[in-house]
């Protein structure tokens, strides 16, 4: 191996073929396998390649954010509307030496309540305790480190939020999918969570609004959920990430967490984080919440994992962005402005009710939607195809980001978009694609190549 040049980043570079080696645990091993682990679906850094662009000169000073005076980034699930003011303002006043030498609670008790009811909607009760946690996804990890053992079964849609399953790898758990579809609203339907039950299911997760497709839930379908966990023994899983804005005026988010009182025996973990609703991502902010004895048990497993408590200026933050209800409400009209931009230019696969990303179709292009990807990176709009969020629709969707604030990257989207399906369609990208799904050396891979060579006879 040639020690010239500057190191690699690992932001930027392929996984080395033949993978860790006997240092790695079985179970690290099975996280770098799955298709949703890192590595293991087309991102920009793969476009790049395929363009002969060097990621070091597209990332200044080896940051992960697209320069968006130079791009419309509409893949990136960052939420591009940011922060409101009163969070800065908040952090501002919160550096100081009260805030920054010692070691922090695991939250202020009055966030605390704000969290449990603005994030996890419910409030807190003598059977419902919050702890916080680094975002959304260190719930989704605690959980799994707490819950499940080596060949536990946890239930998941396809396609779904792709850091679910390798937290799950992690704990040695398997997952077991059931398919999105028009046939079922793009929801996950009950019915078919109680066919995939078996004698080793232990958890099913309620994505809810699903990510990315901005569907909810109805009420009844939680209440059949609740239901099946009490009669099972299944612990309910619910991440409500994408329950802040609300895209479809008339409609309604359900709490699972707040229903569960109407079925004392189901049990509900639920998590939520400030990233993708109030445009903090950075703060690595989120809380989870549940029953006293096991939220307590995710805790302890926090304090093995990483000993520290989330940071006193993240949530002296946290606290101001959850009460500015007019700084949300300004979002909402910015994600239903850019996807009426989103729906004259392309097809959708389904109408989202909340969050601030969607999906659109691309069969029938003559071209997967990883060509067009590449195609649209070309001219400096970067979108993500399905293949991260697995096999429905993995080349023919691409998920779009609807949160940037200046138009201009969506009518940029909606006018370069018919030449960069005609170029994708002429296949100067395939052979690079198939290359790259063949580099994967897996089933899978070999599965999307084919796709793709389909998709220009289709």
């Amino acid at each position: 191996m040639s020690t010239d040049g500057p190191p690699p980043s690992v932001l930027t570079w392929r996984p080395p073929s033949g993978g860790p080696g006997w240092a790695a645990s079985a179970r690290a091993r099975d996280v770098l396998a799955d298709p949703q682990g890192f590595g293991n679906y087309m991102t920009y850094r793969d476009a790049y390649r395929i363009l002969g662009m060097n990621p070091a000169d597209v990332y200044h000073d080896g940051g992960v954010a697209l320069d968006r005076t130079e791009w419309a980034d509409l893949g990136w699930m960052a939420n591009h509307i940011g922060p409101s003011p009163r969070a800065l303002e908040a952090m501002r006043a919160a550096v100081d030496a009260e805030h920054v030498g010692p070691y922090s609670p695991d939250l202020d008790e009055p966030l605390r309540d704000v969290m449990a009811e603005r994030l996890l909607g419910r409030a807190r009760d003598m059977d419902f305790a919050v702890i916080g946690t680094e975002g959304a996804q260190a719930g989704v990890g605690y959980s799994a480190l707490a819950c499940l053992d080596p060949g536990d079964e946890v239930i998941v849609t396809d396609p779904g939020y792709f850091h679910f399953v390798p937290a799950f790898r992690l704990a040695g758990a398997v997952p077991v999918h059931v398919r999105l579809g028009a046939d079922n609203g793009w929801r996950m339907d009950p019915t078919a969570v109680q066919a995939a039950i078996t004698r080793r299911t232990k958890m099913v997760v309620v994505c809810d609004p699903i990510n990315p497709f901005g569907t909810v839930q109805s009420r009844e379908e939680l209440l059949a959920l609740l239901h099946l966990s009490e009669r099972h023994r299944l612990i309910l899983l619910s991440d409500t990430t994408h329950c802040a804005h609300r895209v479809d005026p008339s409609a309604q988010h359900h709490s699972l967490a707040a229903l569960q009182r109407e079925v004392p025996g189901a049990t509900v973990l639920v998590t939520s984080g400030l990233a993708h609703g109030y445009g903090m991502a950075g703060v690595r902010l989120g809380a989870l919440g549940g029953p006293p004895e096991l939220v307590r048990t995710c805790l302890q497993v926090k304090i093995a994992v990483v000993r520290l408590n989330t940071s006193r200026i993240a949530q002296a933050g946290a606290r101001a962005a959850l009460e500015d209800d007019a700084w949300t409400e300004a979002g909402e009209a910015i994600i239903r402005r850019n996807l009426g931009i989103v729906r004259e230019a392309a097809s959708l696969v389904v109408e989202p009710a909340y969050g601030f990303s969607c999906v659109v179709r691309t069969e029938g292009t003559g071209a997967s939607a990883q060509e067009i990807m590449v195609a649209l990176v070309r001219q400096r709009v970067a979108v993500y195809p399905g293949d991260g969020l697995g096999e429905v629709g993995a080349t023919t969707t691409l998920r779009l980001n609807l949160s940037d604030p200046s138009e201009d990257a969506y009518r940029r989207l909606a006018a370069v978009l018919p030449d960069a399906v005609a170029d994708a369609a002429t296949g100067r990208y395939r052979d690079d694609v198939v290359a790259f799904f063949h580099g994967l050396e897996t089933p899978r891979g070999q599965r999307l190549a084919d796709l793709v060579r389909a998709a220009h006879t289709a």
